[in-house]
């Protein structure tokens, strides 16, 4: 009787905690909407005028996001002009960045008017691939090696059977890693313009269903963490994990003295010696900020913004030319970004794509130059503000310390 007398309090609480409203068919219309913001006022205290200040159509965020009750909204800036000499991207583009960190897009635009008057950026993408890698469990060492070799002699049949799922996504190959008695099955798709996460769940679902029903295959789980979705990793700087594309461009000494305020050697220098910090800490790849570029533009353009986790992982290449100019570039192994599905048709997303030229398909390795080469500039102007010592007035005069300094130094600029 006692330990029933002290559950009581407990199930009383959990009886007065109110769940949040879904209203009927999930409460997407308008006025579902605002009766749930209303419900979430009452509840908290607080006033979400703001939230509910939105042009986005509720009705089109099903699928996107539950429960909704507005939007967040973030400053949006624009930078540029940023020359590319893409496979894809070709021409001058004006980025669209969502921040709220000063300096940022300054910065990013600095590097952008390098690139610019050096010539361009060149772009190319290298590997446009996505994968989901199960994980499958067999009695022995010997056993796992024999399931491997059923697999890859029945790699067309899992091709069918995964592709009968979808209409856009391709199963390029299978890939068996050993872990002892366990076998990592490495799916790799083209997804098309997609990032198609999904999608390609669905169809290697479909292909392990396939193992069991036909090769007596064991059981197993759709996730084994090999493939890094939304983590960081080592396996990531070989790329698979989305697009492999690079960026690169020589600045000729002048620019990266007028532009950067800056020399060739005091960069190279710079990079020499941030490798090796970046060697202490253990990091995977060697950057200066490219998850600040890649989430401003990710949010922007309505971007999965978790990928920044593995699109964030690449390498910044700083060298001397024989001529004594400058050679930078950037790697970015593992970019997933999309031109459709996701967030990419919602409202500002979909006006950010346009901005760029990236909106709808037959476009998704256009903004992987486009992101690249703008992950490039924002190195490019990084570095410079650090071998400078320029760094903190940078800040101090853009940022939130001082904004007020920043106008002025623009009024007095101004011709």
């Amino acid at each position: 009787m006692a330990e029933a007398t002290s559950m009581a309090p407990v199930d009383s609480r959990r009886r007065r905690v109110a769940l949040v409203p879904r209203l009927k068919d999930q409460g997407y219309a308008p006025d579902q909407v605002e009766k749930r913001r209303r419900w979430v006022e009452e509840k908290t205290g607080s006033r979400l005028e703001h939230v509910g200040a939105t042009s986005l159509p509720t009705e089109e965020m099903r699928g996107n996001i539950e429960n909704p009750i507005g939007a967040a909204q973030m400053p949006l800036a624009v930078a540029g002009p940023l020359l590319i000499c893409g496979e894809h991207a070709e021409g001058t583009f004006y980025v669209p960045l969502a921040t709220t960190e000063g300096a940022l897009v300054r910065s990013y635009e600095r590097g952008m008017v390098a690139l610019t008057r050096s010539g361009g950026a060149s772009a190319r993408v290298w590997i446009d691939e996505n994968r989901v890698a199960p994980v499958f469990f067999l009695e022995g060492v010997a056993e796992a090696h024999d399931f491997a070799a059923r697999i890859r002699r029945h790699e067309d049949d899992l091709r069918e059977a995964a592709e009968s799922t979808t209409s856009h996504g391709r199963l390029l190959r299978v890939e068996c890693l050993p872990v002892g008695r366990e076998v990592i099955v490495s799916f790799c798709y083209s997804t098309g313009d997609a990032q198609g996460m999904n999608m390609i769940v669905k169809a290697s679902h479909e292909a392990c269903l396939w193992i069991q029903r036909h090769l007596g295959g064991p059981r197993y789980y759709i996730f084994s963490g090999y493939n890094s979705e939304k983590r960081a990793s080592g396996s990531l700087l070989a790329g698979g994990k989305g697009k492999k594309v690079t960026a690169g461009a020589r600045l000729p000494r002048k620019i990266v003295k007028s532009v950067l305020h800056s020399s060739p050697e005091r960069l190279v220098d710079m990079w020499h010696h941030t490798v090796l910090g970046h060697m202490q800490a253990g990091a995977l790849g060697y950057n200066g900020h490219y998850a600040n570029g890649l989430t401003a533009l990710f949010i922007a353009c309505g971007q999965d913004v978790a990928n920044v986790a593995n699109a964030a992982v690449g390498i910044t290449n700083l060298d001397l030319t024989p001529d004594g100019d400058l050679y930078a570039s950037v790697t970015l192994p593992s970019l997933t970004v999309a031109t459709v599905g996701g967030g990419t048709g919602l409202g500002t997303s979909h006006e950010c794509l346009e901005m760029l030229g990236c909106a709808g398909g037959g476009h998704a390795r256009k903004l992987a130059e486009i992101v690249a080469a703008t992950v490039l500039a924002g190195e490019l102007s990084m570095g410079g503000a650090i071998g400078s010592g320029e760094f903190v007035e940078a800040h101090e005069l853009y940022g939130r310390n001082r904004p007020e300094a920043a106008g002025r130094k623009r009024a007095e600029e101004t011709p």
